[in-house]
């Protein structure tokens, strides 16, 4: 049964109903009304921004495609939801990040409600407090990545397996959520891939070992259970390699475990690659987290009276959300391929761990966990004056002590809920203490995430979209040199043709090397004999283009990208207009203007 808090706990339970819906609806405001307020930024926001665009306008949702190519890295959920979006309100920022918000949102709900069910309601709302307020679940929900569906839909599924196998749940319920966690799996397999069954097996086996519930096995509904889950997730992978006969080596065999088990995609990492990232994306409650695991590991099952059944039914809740927690961090840590997205579906486990964790432990016993976060905060203001030496050759050093002036006040935040909740906690108002640092650091992450912008302007292409808006033209050739740069087909609102790059598109280009031009030399010819066309490179390309001899204009330039258009055609008024308004010294001596072109 649901676990009874102490008599400190007892006497503060609930914080007032009106109160937690206030909160809720504040935070849905700022959760995704703060969707829009960044430009995307390569590589992951424009691929998977471009992707459900391509998706939108070729009308074929089978085949994923970025930038013309065929491309099978990953499976079509979070396209398809993207698509949706754009068929209903149109492209952007907002709505190619929709998914990832709300799936945020929506496991901050489902982790408080299934925490209300199997512990209590104080523990329910103080988990979804914390994971609300953890950094890297905040920051994770508003950029634009597969990850945070993966993790949304994997967690559900831990969830949905959870509340099935309580002990007071009847058998209609078992059923019910088995075949939820049935789903869910599904979906996460149609969002990431094989890892979406094979991690929560894995923690299953793992939870029958350690805790030996053979009978577990019987309430799985295996076999209703995989019908549920292969009619949501085959039916794609059959229609996928019906119209693509090499798309199964590709997914299955290379993406699935080659990457797993080399790093042929040179994303290695030490061991202990991920620890930093756990410290990272748990704050606030980074003094809690040793604490919940440990404490988690050590309690007793939950037990009460099974359906049909004298002998009763336990469940380790906790235990089976720290082998999750543990078992997903030790599963990518030993990968040869890490990216820091990785460990994401642990966060909802580890929220619910240390809400149960703040809702058990003794009156003041919190107090050094809410001063360790005053004291981080007070380093942080420290250290955000030294962001400027950050700076390099494409982001200066003024615009990062810019972004760290905003940071300070995420760091302010962080040093007055400390504060401010180590004084609650004295005083034995544990869920007061517990809210105020949730809404502060939730306030706090948000305030840095958006002004992340500061940066992520340099490094995104709708400034430079916006800049060559006047030579422009419907069906023009558009060649991306050298280079690729994500965001740049989705700002275009088209695709552009790579001129010597492959990238991540190689195994596109090899099934369409048609749209392809393989080398400068290739690309010299077609810049002769084209009309009105125009090209993005790195500055560094611009005297590999003049040794050829090709005739080029500089129409835009940065540290990061050039823009050139084809000198002696008319691109139009606004472009001449545009172009009287450049820098001479753009198109002077040779390093800019090849032999043979006009500025």
């Amino acid at each position: 049964m649901p676990h009874s808090s102490s008599d400190f706990a007892s006497s503060h339970a609930d914080p007032s109903r009106n109160l937690t819906r206030w909160l809720f609806v504040g935070l849905v405001i700022l959760w995704l009304g703060t969707l829009g307020w960044r430009d995307l930024v390569p590589t992951d926001e424009g691929r998977y921004a471009e992707i459900p665009r391509e998706m939108v306008v070729s009308g074929d949702w089978v085949t994923p495609r970025l930038d013309g190519f065929k491309y099978f890295e990953k499976p079509p959920l979070q396209y398809w939801a993207t698509a949706v979006t754009y068929e209903l309100f149109g492209f952007g920022e907002w709505q190619a990040r929709l998914w990832t918000g709300l799936t945020g949102l929506l496991s901050i709900v489902f982790v408080g409600w299934a925490g209300g069910r199997l512990f209590n309601r104080r523990t329910g709302i103080f988990a979804a407090a914390v994971l609300a307020s953890m950094f890297y679940w905040n920051a994770m929900s508003h950029i634009n990545t597969l990850d945070m569906g993966t993790a949304a839909t994997m967690s559900a599924s831990l969830l949905a397996f959870l509340l099935a196998q309580r002990p007071d749940a009847s058998r209609a319920q078992t059923r019910g959520w088995m075949w939820a966690c049935w789903a869910f799996m599904a979906l996460a397999v149609l969002s990431k891939g094989l890892i979406g069954i094979l991690l929560p097996g894995a923690a299953l086996v793992l939870y029958t070992l350690i805790y030996r519930d053979w009978r577990l096995w019987t309430r799985l509904y295996i076999v209703s259970g995989l019908v549920v889950f292969l009619a949501i997730a085959a039916p794609w992978f059959v229609w996928v390699q019906v119209r693509n006969p090499e798309f199964f080596d590709y997914f299955f065999i290379y993406q699935q475990f080659t990457r797993f088990l080399t790093n042929e995609l040179k994303r290695p990492g030490p061991w202990w690659y991920f620890i930093p990232i756990l410290i990272l994306g748990v704050l606030p409650w980074l003094g809690s987290l040793v604490p919940a695991l440990i404490g988690g590991a050590r309690q007793p099952a939950l037990r009460g009276a099974a359906f049909g059944s004298a002998q009763g039914r336990t469940l380790h809740a906790q235990g089976m959300l720290v082998i999750w927690a543990v078992l997903i961090f030790v599963f990518f840590s030993i990968s040869k391929s890490k990216l820091p997205s990785y460990i994401l579906p642990i966060f909802p486990a580890l929220a619910l761990l240390i809400g149960d964790h703040l809702d058990r432990a003794p009156r003041g016993a919190l107090r050094w966990q809410f001063a360790l976060l005053a004291v981080l905060g007070l380093a942080a203001m420290i250290g955000f004056t030294q962001l400027h030496r950050f700076g390099n050759a494409y982001t200066s050093g003024a615009l990062y002590q810019q972004f760290g002036w905003w940071l300070e006040g995420t760091a302010v935040l962080a040093l007055l809920g400390g504060v401010a909740a180590w004084r609650l906690e004295g005083q034995a108002r544990r869920t007061a203490a517990v809210l105020v640092v949730c809404v502060a650091m939730t306030l706090g992450f948000s305030l840095g995430i958006q002004q992340f912008q500061i940066l992520g302007r340099t490094v995104s292409t709708k400034d430079v979209v916006q800049a060559i808006r006047p030579w422009i033209h419907p069906g023009q050739p558009f060649y991306a040199v050298g280079t690729y740069d994500q965001t740049l087909p989705f700002y275009l609102d088209r695709t552009v043709t790579l001129v010597e790059y492959q990238g991540e598109l190689h195994f596109g280009i090899a099934q369409q090397p048609s749209l392809w031009v393989p080398t400068y030399a290739d690309f010299a010819k077609r810049w002769t004999a084209d009309r009105l066309p125009l090209a993005l490179m790195p500055p560094s390309t611009l005297p590999v283009l003049q040794d050829l001899h090709i005739p080029m204009t500089v129409i835009y330039r940065t540290t990061r990208f050039v823009v050139i258009a084809k000198p002696g055609q008319d691109y139009g008024a606004a472009a001449q207009a545009a172009a009287a308004r450049l820098p001479a010294a753009w198109n002077e001596g040779k390093s800019l203007v090849a032999p043979g072109g006009q500025p």
